[in-house]
């Protein structure tokens, strides 16, 4: 079986109890772990995550989910860990530690026959969409992306890992903490097929002649099953921060699943 999941935002300050949340990760895992040959991690696993150039002691809080994933690369099951927009600052610390593959782009691979386009999700839109929106959205989305290409900028990314890491992660977690509340507050469900961003960035794929047979995202945190021509789909998985919703492939097919901690 491969299991594809997103979004546990690992760590984050508007979660009651941040160790709950991780044994519920974690038990999860191993659940998987029972018959899984590939996990896909897609994107902000972590709330907040930096590999600075001093120790870090904060990292410990993880230890417990990085001894998992150690456990689980140990017995031979390849764990795919894609940067989401929140802990894109991995730069080799967790693939030693946790033996995972670090991927950091989208990537288009084959699995069980099927053509797969696996991503977070953040920064992915049409060639015109910007163009079309309310001059009020092009502005908050072009601030995004702007924001977005500093934070991926290498340069400042190097100068970031250079700050004290109790004074970094702070800005860090309480600037995650404040979008999981503004997520909270003003929840944004299925915008519908004809406007949400990731269902046009596929199909304009498709039109492209990029095909691909399925499309996997993460970052909405809404759960979307959706075919999008009769030999193609996009799934977005949830999260596993309110939801743990994920979803499982094996040579039949997959299907969206939500984990019950209580039944299991």
């Amino acid at each position: 079986m491969i299991y594809f999941l997103s979004d546990a935002h690992l760590g984050s300050r508007a979660i009651d109890n941040p160790q709950a949340h991780q044994q519920t990760l974690i038990a999860m895992l191993q659940e998987m772990a029972k018959d899984a040959t590939a996990i896909y991690l897609l994107g902000d696993i972590f709330d907040f995550w930096c590999e600075y150039f001093w120790r870090d002691s904060s990292k410990e809080q993880y230890r417990p989910f990085l001894q998992t994933l150690r456990a689980l690369t140990d017995k031979g099951i390849d764990i795919h860990f894609f940067i989401g927009n929140h802990d894109i600052w991995t730069f080799g610390w967790l693939e030693k530690e946790a033996g995972v593959i670090v991927h950091r782009k989208p990537e288009s691979i084959v699995l069980n026959g099927k053509r797969l386009f696996l991503a977070h999700g953040d920064g992915l839109v049409t060639s015109n969409y910007i163009e079309q929106l309310p001059k009020k959205v092009q502005k908050k989305i072009r601030s995004f992306i702007f924001l977005r290409k500093v934070f991926h900028n290498p340069v400042l990314q190097f100068l970031f890992r250079l700050l004290p890491p109790a004074w970094a992660n702070n800005f860090g977690y309480e600037w995650a903490k404040n979008s999981r509340l503004k997520e909270l507050e003003h929840p944004c469900p299925y915008k519908g097929e004809d406007k949400e961003e990731l269902v046009l960035f596929a199909k304009e794929q498709e039109q492209l002649g990029n095909h691909h047979d399925l499309y996997i995202f993460g970052h909405r945190h809404i759960e979307l099953d959706l075919m999008l021509s009769r030999n193609s789909r996009i799934m977005i998985l949830g999260d596993c921060w309110q939801q743990f919703t994920y979803a499982e492939m094996n040579e039949k097919g997959i299907m969206m699943m939500a984990y019950d901690n209580e039944r299991n």
